[in-house]
């Protein structure tokens, strides 16, 4: 495929779509609800404001984290004044959608009534504030037990006048970096994100006319950008120069997305380049023609997980693998990887989980997907997307030579909020559930 139809594809795949509709009805319903609340009017549907990803226009399909400000009457704002003013506002408004939604998950979240609508996934995020006379609001804290400024049309208006003079440009990116940010794990809030592709289009131009088939040049760049950024704990967000805080590395996961870029431009015009801005940008990549099911000599098992959850990376799990053999000491795989030491046949992998983020309860999801030609050949390409048998775990038994993956994932409340991902690259060997016998 050219690099044009890949991501023309990408770009389509990665639009909201159908939800917007379900979105704006929910959004709809709350602000009645709360209107008659606080204004006595029925059916009015004003005094609201999306912002976020949604409101930036930046989001993807599959969003489910969805932030909106209800602008509260100035006339009660005196009411709520003191320490205790802002956790009343809240169990106010908290108390009000219960009562319009009996059957639905609503709960204060330190600065927002959470509403988790389980039958679609979304997730609302109602923050009731008051408009001052700048267009900032005053948001209510109850950690802090004051009030406190955001100014979200600010960060609007700034990713508005980018996209303008990037030719939509930056809202391409900034989709694709998020959909970067889905398939791999990586840590970021949408206000990073944003304000990252923001930061890179400062200090470049040469992508602000750019064509779809010159986007694996961007991407590539745009990585290289990300991986030599130093490390720090904030930025200051775009438009409002607010801080938004860094919530974990993305520098090594930059890299590795940079490396994959060089791989896929080196391969332009191959099926193995789809496979690789796959690795990248996840299942929105197409397949390439010849790799398509109908030319497929074996059995493609393989699931995605974002065919069966939405995914809002907001947390962190890591994963790693102990190598043992009769005779031999234990190893972990990915100091293998780190210093090139071969993994051969006839080992026991056992995966576990060696630090999670994400707040108990959740659920554990794992694949395994074989690759290569004697994979393939075996009809053992699997792929399938399990529970663990054991409590943070999942045991292996190598047998056939190929590049594996084993991915983990992290389900809560129906969102997939954590991923890690380690490559198996075996020399002799393939994997093999314990247990179940030779693939051989």
């Amino acid at each position: 495929m050219k690099t044009s139809e890949i991501f023309d594809a990408l770009l389509a795949n990665l639009k909201v779509g159908e939800a917007v509709a379900t979105i704006a009805s929910r959004r709809d319903e709350i602000a009645k609800t709360l209107n008659k609340e606080f204004r006595s009017k029925d059916g009015c549907t004003d005094h609201k404001l999306m912002v976020g990803s949604f409101g930036r226009h930046t989001a993807i399909n599959g969003v489910s984290d969805l932030d909106m400000i209800f602008i509260l009457p100035p006339g009660i704002r005196s009411n709520y004044d003191g320490e205790t003013g802002p956790r009343r506002i809240l169990n106010r408004v908290r108390d009000d959608l219960n009562a319009r939604y009996p059957n639905t998950d609503i709960r204060v979240d330190q600065c927002v009534v959470r509403v988790q609508f389980t039958s679609n996934s979304f997730k609302f995020e109602v923050q009731p504030a008051f408009e001052n006379a700048d267009g900032s609001f005053d948001y209510p804290d109850t950690k802090a037990s004051r009030w406190k400024i955001t100014k979200p049309r600010e960060e609007i208006a700034a990713t508005k006048e980018c996209n303008d003079s990037t030719s939509t440009n930056m809202r391409h990116l900034a989709r694709m970096a998020r959909a970067w940010k889905n398939t791999n794990g990586v840590n970021m809030g949408g206000l990073l994100i944003d304000t990252l592709v923001h930061k890179f289009f400062a200090q470049t131009n040469d992508y602000d006319s750019a064509g779809t088939s010159s986007f694996d040049l961007m991407a590539r760049d745009f990585f290289e950008f990300l991986k030599n950024e130093p490390e720090q704990g904030y930025y200051l967000a775009l438009g409002s120069r607010q801080h938004v805080h860094v919530k974990a590395k993305f520098q090594p996961k930059a890299r590795k997305a940079y490396n994959r870029c060089l791989k896929a431009i080196e391969d332009e015009g191959k099926a193995a380049a789809n496979q690789t801005w796959r690795e990248v940008f996840g299942s929105s990549v197409p397949l390439a023609r010849s790799a398509s099911k109908a030319s497929r000599s074996f059995s493609d098992t393989e699931e995605f997980i974002e065919d069966k959850y939405p995914i809002d990376i907001s947390e962190t799990v890591s994963i790693d693998c102990e190598v043992t053999q009769d005779g031999w000491r234990p190893t972990r795989l990915r100091n293998m990887l780190r210093t090139g030491a071969p993994l051969r046949s006839d080992k026991n992998l056992k995966f576990w989980v060696t630090d999670c983020s994400v707040e108990e309860p959740y659920t554990l999801k794992w694949k395994v997907l074989n690759r290569g030609q004697e994979a393939e050949r075996r009809n053992m390409v699997r792929g399938q997307i399990v529970e663990s048998r054991r409590p943070g775990t999942i045991a292996e038994h190598s047998d056939f030579k190929g590049e594996h993956v084993v991915e983990c994932y992290v389900v809560k409340d129906g969102i997939v909020v954590a991923r890690d991902r380690i490559d198996v690259p075996i020399s002799n060997t393939s994997l093999n559930p314990r247990g179940r016998g030779s693939a051989a």
